[in-house]
């Protein structure tokens, strides 16, 4: 203490000190915690988060995560690793490579994930330039690939998957379709030659064979039923020529139809899928192969998010009997069928808009039984629930040739009678045998009904003008023999009717589930259902080819 101060002043400082170093040995209130201590000299002055054993009452009783050693920061807590899982299947994913001879004039396709292909161009002329010129080794390279008839060679790439050790390779049939060569190139630096064992262009799916003196690494196929919105999968392939590449998303969605093929039921989702990734797996988190990266969305090329993979458990039914077979055999019912919209499941009656509603049974087909009729609605299919008439031709498909089926039906004999289940046991016939079946007519010469002169109707009724059946009728709107019900000679524009898509030279067969025979009793029915209150009226039609299904038109 400076003995120059007086006395008073002393004693202040003294009093001072001790309330001060009091103060200090106070316990600090929770909240005050994360208080910054003033700095020691020569320390810059920042702000510091509190530590890391702290508590935030903001944080609703939840302890903050531990400090890391040393360190004064918390933890940061980011998504779990993938690179073991990655690891353990990068050496079974390949790269596949083509090489195709194209004809002078003609452009080579590009894979589903591109652009239409480009009109064809000119075969460029043999470039020559003079001796020792230097331009001649770029003329070359310009030219690498043209042949001297005008041909070249292309090359596509793509991604495949190995799943048996002995050398099965899977990809898309469009990675290899029209190849003359197809190279497998492996994660090890290893090349082999590939040859097709089979291929399925309905659902764009190859199995490759490959000879190696070795065992090859595999994986296994998963469950795609048990895969559900949300999960995280992996995708690895070999998109625009850079192989190995490892993306992770989840599922975003399932059983999407893209119009690809009759059997669409992709999984979606957004890891990123490019050109190349086409034949590569999408992993689940076990490392199990739930689906076949196939196509992708995109207006520019490249990957936004929305990628469609083949389903594990529909390409392994076609990856089996392409391997036993060198080719598929699937099942067939032999039926045509139209959705069950909300308006159909209404005024039949149903509980749900769900099934495949029957509008034809082919003649000599497996259901041409005399147990099915046009109108039954199929809710269940070898004991699985029938979501819709899009999903019943999958299932039956997925299903061996020669098996004896239980459809568990609903029908209604009239419209006002409640529908009644009717189960009906077919055997499966073989879809690639259905050809000829399918282009025979559904009713013999014989059974056709008599000709009936042609009335008029008085006036359209839903918009729809009725004749009845004739020479006339059939020249002039090209209908044939078998035609049966009454002529749609006119339609309203922008009527009801026409918004359901009716057309003049349609035939009505059926109103509200009752046959129909000419103009006059078509107009007759319609008008009772308008009489009775009914909201709607079900028509059964049938276009020019002979083709059938429901429509529900409102009436006014």
């Amino acid at each position: 203490m400076n003995e120059t101060l007086p006395r008073r002043a002393r004693g202040r400082i003294r009093a001072l000190a001790v309330l001060l170093s009091t103060v200090a040995l106070l316990p600090v209130p929770a909240f005050a915690q994360g208080v910054i201590a003033p700095p020691s000299e020569g320390q810059p002055i920042a702000p510091q988060p509190p530590a890391a054993d702290t508590v935030n009452p903001n944080a609703s009783g939840v302890p903050a995560a531990p400090a890391a050693p040393g360190s004064a920061q918390p933890r940061m807590q980011g998504p779990a690793s993938v690179a073991d899982l990655a690891e353990r299947l990068l050496g079974a994913v390949v790269n596949i490579s083509t090489s195709q001879t194209v004809e002078a004039g003609e452009s080579e396709d590009g894979d589903s994930e591109t652009d239409p292909k480009p009109a064809p161009s000119a075969p460029v002329p043999p470039l020559t330039a003079p001796d020792g010129s230097p331009l001649q080794k770029f003329f070359d390279d310009l030219l690498q690939g043209e042949r001297g008839d005008g041909s070249r060679k292309v090359q596509s790439l793509g991604s495949g998957f190995v799943i048996d050790p002995s050398g099965i390779i899977i990809t898309n049939n469009h990675v290899i379709a029209d190849a003359d060569e197809i190279t497998v190139n492996f994660a090890d630096g290893k090349q082999l030659d590939a040859k097709i064992v089979g291929i399925d262009t309905k659902t764009d799916i190859a199995v490759l064979k490959v000879e190696s003196e070795t065992p090859l690494p595999a994986v296994p196929f998963g469950d795609s039923e048990q895969v559900r919105i949300g999960d995280w999968v992996m995708a690895i392939g070999n998109p625009f020529g850079l192989g190995g590449s490892v993306t992770v998303g989840i599922v975003s969605a399932r059983g999407r139809n893209i119009n690809a093929g009759p059997y669409d039921n992709f999984i979606q989702t957004d890891a990123a899928i490019n050109r190349g990734n086409s034949g590569g797996p999408l992993f689940d988190m076990y490392g199990r192969v739930v689906g076949i990266n196939t196509a992708i969305i995109s207006p520019t090329g490249g990957s936004i998010g929305i990628g469609f993979a083949i389903p594990s458990l529909l390409a392994q039914n076609v990856v089996a009997q392409l391997r036993e077979f060198g080719e598929t055999r699937r099942g067939w019912l032999g039926l045509r069928l139209q959705e069950v919209t909300d308006e159909i499941a209404e005024s039949l009656g149903l509980p749900s808009a769900a099934g495949a509603l029957v509008m034809g049974v082919v003649p000599q087909g497996p259901s041409d039984i005399g147990k099915i009729e046009i109108g039954d609605v199929i809710r269940r299919f070898d004991g699985k629930a029938v979501a819709t008439s899009r999903d019943l031709p999958r299932m039956v498909a997925e299903t061996p040739v020669g098996k004896v089926v239980k459809l568990e039906i609903l029908r209604k004999q009239t419209l006002d009678a409640p529908a009644v289940p009717v189960n009906v046991d077919v055997t499966l016939g073989r879809l690639e045998d259905s050809g000829a079946a399918e282009n025979q007519t559904d009713q013999d010469e014989d059974d056709a009904p008599e000709e009936q002169t042609e009335t008029a109707s008085a006036g359209p009724l839903l918009g729809l003008t009725f004749a009845d059946l004739s020479d006339e009728t059939r020249k002039r709107f090209d209908l044939p023999a078998e035609a049966q019900g009454a002529v749609v000679s006119e339609v309203v524009p922008n009527s009801a009717s026409a918004d359901k898509g009716l057309e003049p030279g349609m035939t009505i067969r059926e109103v509200s589930q009752e046959k129909v025979a000419n103009a006059e009793e078509a107009r007759t029915k319609l008008a009772k259902a308008k009489a009775d209150g009914r909201k709607n009226a079900l028509l059964l039609v049938a276009d020019r080819a002979g083709d059938l299904r429901l429509v529900v038109v409102p009436i006014d």
